[in-house]
Protein backbone atom coordinates (compact mmCIF):
# COMPACT_ATOMS: atom_id res chain seq x y z
CA UNK A 1 0.00 0.00 0.00
CA UNK A 2 1.39 3.51 -1.00
CA UNK A 3 2.29 5.67 2.36
CA UNK A 4 0.02 8.33 1.12
CA UNK A 5 -3.19 5.82 1.38
CA UNK A 6 -2.17 5.03 4.82
CA UNK A 7 -1.94 8.68 6.19
CA UNK A 8 -4.99 9.37 4.65
CA UNK A 9 -7.11 6.36 5.79
CA UNK A 10 -5.74 7.00 9.58
CA UNK A 11 -6.52 10.98 9.54
CA UNK A 12 -10.53 9.74 8.06
CA UNK A 13 -10.23 7.81 11.26
CA UNK A 14 -9.72 10.04 13.72
CA UNK A 15 -11.93 12.50 12.16
CA UNK A 16 -14.67 9.61 11.86
CA UNK A 17 -14.08 9.03 16.01
CA UNK A 18 -14.10 12.52 16.82
CA UNK A 19 -17.23 13.47 15.06
CA UNK A 20 -18.57 10.20 16.74
CA UNK A 21 -17.57 11.16 20.11
CA UNK A 22 -19.14 14.88 19.79
CA UNK A 23 -22.45 13.13 17.94
CA UNK A 24 -22.95 10.75 20.96
CA UNK A 25 -25.00 12.11 23.59
CA UNK A 26 -27.01 14.18 20.62
CA UNK A 27 -27.34 11.20 17.82
CA UNK A 28 -26.19 7.95 19.61
CA UNK A 29 -27.08 6.41 16.13
CA UNK A 30 -25.16 8.66 14.21
CA UNK A 31 -22.10 7.92 16.40
CA UNK A 32 -22.86 4.30 16.27
CA UNK A 33 -22.92 4.86 12.47
CA UNK A 34 -19.51 6.96 12.19
CA UNK A 35 -17.43 4.44 14.51
CA UNK A 36 -17.94 2.04 12.46
CA UNK A 37 -17.46 3.49 9.27
CA UNK A 38 -14.08 4.34 11.27
CA UNK A 39 -13.55 0.44 11.84
CA UNK A 40 -14.51 -0.47 8.28
CA UNK A 41 -11.80 2.00 7.04
CA UNK A 42 -9.00 0.29 9.17
CA UNK A 43 -10.14 -2.97 8.02
CA UNK A 44 -10.58 -3.02 4.93
CA UNK A 45 -7.17 -0.85 4.10
CA UNK A 46 -5.77 -3.13 6.53
CA UNK A 47 -4.58 -0.14 8.83
CA UNK A 48 -4.25 -0.52 12.53
CA UNK A 49 -6.57 1.63 14.21
CA UNK A 50 -4.55 3.65 17.12
CA UNK A 51 -4.74 2.62 20.88
CA UNK A 52 -6.08 6.03 21.71
CA UNK A 53 -8.85 5.04 18.78
CA UNK A 54 -8.96 1.53 19.91
CA UNK A 55 -9.74 2.34 23.40
CA UNK A 56 -13.04 3.82 22.09
CA UNK A 57 -14.77 0.32 21.31
CA UNK A 58 -15.59 -2.59 23.53
CA UNK A 59 -13.94 -5.82 23.63
CA UNK A 60 -17.16 -8.25 23.83
CA UNK A 61 -19.84 -6.46 21.70
CA UNK A 62 -17.03 -4.35 19.84
CA UNK A 63 -19.73 -1.11 20.10
CA UNK A 64 -18.40 2.57 20.55
CA UNK A 65 -18.32 3.80 23.92
CA UNK A 66 -18.23 6.93 25.21
CA UNK A 67 -16.62 7.06 28.52
CA UNK A 68 -19.45 8.70 31.31
CA UNK A 69 -22.30 7.83 28.55
CA UNK A 70 -22.28 4.78 27.08
CA UNK A 71 -19.31 3.34 29.51
CA UNK A 72 -18.93 3.30 33.50
CA UNK A 73 -15.20 4.31 34.56
CA UNK A 74 -14.37 3.12 37.55
CA UNK A 75 -10.65 2.75 39.47
CA UNK A 76 -9.62 -0.19 40.82
CA UNK A 77 -9.16 -0.24 44.87
CA UNK A 78 -6.69 -3.59 44.65
CA UNK A 79 -2.87 -3.28 45.17
CA UNK A 80 -3.02 -3.86 41.15
CA UNK A 81 -4.01 0.08 40.31
CA UNK A 82 -6.54 -0.44 37.51
CA UNK A 83 -9.26 1.24 35.85
CA UNK A 84 -12.27 -0.86 35.23
CA UNK A 85 -14.74 -0.43 32.41
CA UNK A 86 -18.43 -1.40 31.88
CA UNK A 87 -19.87 -1.44 28.95
CA UNK A 88 -23.76 -0.45 29.27
CA UNK A 89 -24.72 -2.00 26.20
CA UNK A 90 -23.78 -5.60 27.12
CA UNK A 91 -22.44 -4.55 30.69
CA UNK A 92 -18.94 -6.44 30.27
CA UNK A 93 -16.51 -5.31 32.20
CA UNK A 94 -12.87 -5.21 31.58
CA UNK A 95 -9.55 -3.79 33.03
CA UNK A 96 -6.62 -1.56 31.99
CA UNK A 97 -3.85 -1.97 34.55
CA UNK A 98 -1.66 1.02 35.28
CA UNK A 99 2.11 0.41 35.51
CA UNK A 100 4.11 2.02 38.39
CA UNK A 101 6.52 4.37 37.39
CA UNK A 102 10.03 3.91 37.83
CA UNK A 103 11.35 5.63 41.15
CA UNK A 104 13.66 8.52 39.37
CA UNK A 105 16.97 8.73 40.85
CA UNK A 106 18.97 12.08 41.03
Amino acid sequence: MKAGVRELVLERMQILVRNAVSNARKNPELAQRQASLAKKLSMKYRVRMPYELRMNFCKKCKKFIVPGFTARIRLGRSDVKSIRITCSFCNHTYRKIIRKQAAQSL
